[in-house]
C-alpha cells in the first residue's frame, strides 16, 4: 500500500516511477469504496487520478500554484495533499469536504463548486507573481464541461492578453455533467481526432500556445508533458484526453447516471434507494413519484398540445426528469445550453420575445450566476418565460459551495417577476401550466424539495391564479401561521400543537408567493389575530417573513415572529441540527409563540 503513506505530495515526488501505477490504483479503489459508502462525484473523479498525481509529481504545491475547476474533481488531490484517511478510514468519511476549501488545506487555494472560474482566478494568481517578481508555477485545471461558461473564455482571452507564464490543462473527458452542448466542443472532437493538430483551434486563435496528450490516463507521458512546460514564460494549453468514469465500469458505461450518485453497491454498481432528507420528516401524503419526473412528464404534455413549448437546461436536465430517452423524444422542444447559466436566462428571454414558452429549470445554487440576466433581460423585458427553482432547501446540498436557500431575497429585489412558492404536487403542476399559459411576464416557482412529492388532493386552482390571494387552510382566531411552500407541512404540525399544548386554534395559511406580500389579506387577518408566525425554509434577512413584519409595522399593534434559516455559509451542516438551532422545529416554533402570548 502506497496510498497510506503520502502524508504530502513531497511523498508523491519521492515514489520511484515503477510505484506510481499502484499509487494510481489506489487512489480509484478509494474514490469507487468511498462513493460507495456515502455517495459523491465518481466518474469526473475517476477520470483525473493519473493527471492529479501527475501534476503533484511535477509542481512543489503550494509554492506553486494549482487550481481545479469547478472541484468536484479534487478527491485525488486531496489524498495526495494529506487527506487520504478521509477515504480509506471508513470512521473519517465525510471528513472532508467534496470541494476544494482552504480552511482544509494550504495545497486548496480556494473554495470553489462552481464552474468555468479556474482561468480567471489563475490569471490574477500569475499577474500578482509577477507584480512580486517571483517565479512559481500557476496551473489552472480545467475540464468536465466547464469550458461552455462565459467565465472561461473571458479567462482565456484575458490570459493571452496577460502574455505571462500560466499553464491551462484542458481535462477533456467529452463530457459536462450530461453530454457536452456547444460549438467549442466540436473544435475539441475534431483536435481529439487530429492529436491535436486540427487548424481549426480555438486556444491558438485566442494567442495560446497549444499542447496535446492523448492518452490522459498515462501518467508517464502527462508528466512528461507538464515537465516541459514548467517554467514556461507564456501561457500555453495542454489539452489532455481522458475518459470520465475511468477504471469503473458502471461509470465509464454511463458517465451521465455517474457524475454524482447516491450510495451503491461497489461490486454491481446498483445504487441504493435515496433516504430521505436529514431533517424532513415523513409526510403521510407523499408518494413515490418525484418532482423530477412530474415535471418531465407534465412539460411533454405541454410539448404534445402546444408547439410553442421549450424545455431548457444548463447542463442539468435530470432535475427536470428528462432522461437520455426523454430527451430524444422532444426532438428540438429540449435545449441543453451546457454549462452556461447566463446565457441560458437570456436565451429564454429570447424565446420568450419570439413567441415561445420557454421553461427553464435551474438549481438555486447556480441560478445566482445569472442575476443580471435576470435583471437587465428576463426582468426589465417583462418576457413572459417560466424558471423552475431546483434545491431552494436547507434540506439540498449542504456544501457552502453549493447552498440554494439565499433565492428569496436574491429573486425578491427583480421588479416584475412573480416567485411561487407552491405546497404539493398538485399546486406545482398547476402553478407551471398556469405560468406557461400566462401572458404576462415572467414567473419563477420555488420547486418543494422536503419530504418527498406530498399530494393535497383537496386541492383547487384559485378563481384569479397566482398574481394575488393566498389560501386561508384553517381559519382560526389569535395566531396566523403564514408557512411558506415546503414549510407548509411544518406549519401543519405546528398549528396542531399549538391546538394541543396551548388551546389556540391557529388560522394556517399557504401565502404561495414567494416575494411578495398581498396586503389586503394580511391587513384583514390582523384584524383578528394578536399574532402572525412566518415559516420560510429559507434565509431569515430579506425573505418572506421580513416582508411580512414591514407590513404589519405599519399598524403597530400585531406582532411577528419570523422563523427562518441564517444569512450565513454553513458548510456540510447537519440539516436537523441547523432547523433545530434555528428554532424551525414544532417544538421550538410553538415554544417561542407561547413566550410571545405571556408577555
Amino acid at each position: 500500500m502506497y496510498l497510506e503513506h503520502i502524508g504530502s505530495p513531497a511523498d508523491v515526488r519521492a515514489l520511484p516511477a515503477e510505484a506510481v501505477p499502484r499509487l494510481c490504483a489506489e487512489i480509484r479503489e478509494a474514490i469507487v469504496s468511498s462513493c460507495a459508502a456515502r455517495g459523491g462525484h465518481v466518474a469526473s473523479n475517476l477520470a483525473v487520478v493519473e493527471l492529479t498525481v501527475a501534476l503533484h509529481r511535477v509542481f512543489e504545491t503550494p509554492r506553486d500554484k494549482v487550481v481545479f475547476d469547478v472541484s468536484h474533481q479534487t478527491y485525488a488531490h486531496k489524498m495526495l495533499t494529506g487527506r487520504a484517511a478521509a477515504f480509506t478510514d471508513p470512521a473519517r468519511l465525510g471528513e472532508v469536504s467534496g470541494f476544494s476549501c482552504p480552511g482544509e488545506s494550504k495545497h486548496d487555494l480556494f473554495a470553489t463548486g462552481h464552474t468555468s472560474t479556474s482561468v480567471s482566478l489563475a490569471c490574477g494568481l500569475a499577474h500578482a507573481r509577477d507584480l512580486a517578481g517571483e517565479t512559481y508555477d500557476v496551473v489552472a485545471v480545467i475540464g468536465d464541461g466547464a469550458l461552455s461558461g462565459g467565465l472561461a473564455f473571458e479567462g482565456l482571452d484575458n490570459a493571452a492578453e496577460l502574455g505571462s507564464g500560466l499553464i491551462v490543462v484542458v481535462n477533456d473527458n467529452e463530457w459536462s455533467i450530461a453530454p457536452n452542448h456547444g460549438g467549442i466542443y466540436r473544435d475539441l472532437a475534431e483536435l481529439r481526432a487530429t492529436r491535436g493538430a486540427s487548424e481549426h483551434n480555438v486556444f491558438r486563435a485566442l494567442g495560446l500556445d497549444y499542447r496535446y496528450v492523448e492518452n490522459g490516463h498515462d501518467e508517464a507521458a502527462l508528466e512528461a508533458a507538464l515537465a516541459e512546460l514548467r517554467g514556461c514564460d507564456h501561457p500555453v494549453v495542454l489539452h489532455v484526453h481522458t475518459e470520465k468514469g475511468h477504471g469503473y465500469a458502471p461509470a465509464a458505461a454511463d458517465p451521465e447516471r455517474w457524475h454524482h450518485a447516491a450510495p451503491f453497491d461497489p461490486a454491481s454498481g446498483a445504487v441504493e434507494a435515496p433516504a430521505r432528507p436529514a431533517g424532513a420528516p415523513a409526510d403521510p401524503a407523499a408518494t413515490e413519484e418525484t418532482y423530477a419526473s412530474v415535471t418531465g412528464a407534465l412539460l411533454m404534455d405541454w410539448m404534445r398540445t402546444d408547439p410553442r413549448v421549450v424545455a431548457v437546461s444548463a447542463a442539468t436536465p435530470y432535475i427536470m426528469g428528462f432522461t437520455p430517452e426523454l430527451r430524444a423524444r422532444a426532438g428540438a422542444h429540449f435545449v441543453d445550453v451546457g454549462i452556461a447559466e447566463e446565457h441560458a436566462v437570456s436565451y429564454v428571454t429570447g424565446l420568450a420575445r419570439a413567441g415561445a414558452r420557454p421553461v427553464l429549470g435551474i438549481y438555486a445554487t447556480f441560478l445566482q450566476r445569472a442575476y443580471d440576466q435576470l435583471w437587465h433581460d428576463l426582468c426589465l423585458n417583462g418576457a413572459a418565460a417560466t424558471i423552475l427553482v431546483f434545491g431552494a432547501s436547507a434540506l439540498g446540498n449542504t456544501d457552502a459551495t453549493h447552498l440554494g436557500f439565499f433565492d428569496v431575497p436574491m429573486l425578491g429585489a427583480l421588479p416584475g417577476l412573480t416567485y411561487l412558492a407552491p405546497t404539493c404536487i398538485e399546486e406545482y403542476l398547476d402553478m407551471v401550466s398556469w405560468s406557461i399559459a400566462l401572458e404576462g411576464g415572467p414567473v419563477a416557482i420555488r420547486v418543494p424539495v422536503a419530504g418527498g412529492v406530498v399530494s393535497r388532493p383537496g386541492f383547487e386552482r384559485p378563481e384569479d391564479g397566482y398574481e394575488r390571494g393566498w389560501e386561508v387552510a384553517r381559519d382560526g382566531e389569535g395566531v396566523a401561521v403564514l408557512a411558506l411552500g415546503d414549510a407548509f407541512p411544518l406549519g401543519e404540525r405546528v398549528a396542531d400543537e399549538l391546538g394541543r399544548r396551548l388551546n389556540v386554534r391557529a388560522t394556517l395559511v399557504n401565502p404561495r408567493r414567494a416575494t411578495s406580500v398581498d396586503e389586503g389579506p394580511l391587513m384583514d387577518l390582523a384584524e383578528r389575530h394578536r399574532l402572525v408566525v412566518t415559516i420560510e425554509d429559507g434565509v431569515l434577512e430579506g425573505g418572506f417573513g421580513e416582508r411580512v413584519a414591514r407590513v404589519l409595522a405599519r399598524r403597530g399593534d400585531v406582532r411577528v415572529l419570523a422563523h427562518g434559516l441564517p444569512r450565513a455559509f454553513v458548510d456540510r451542516y447537519d440539516p436537523a441540527e441547523l432547523l433545530a438551532g434555528c428554532g424551525l422545529t414544532v417544538d421550538g416554533i410553538v415554544t417561542d409563540v407561547a413566550a410571545a402570548l405571556r408577555a
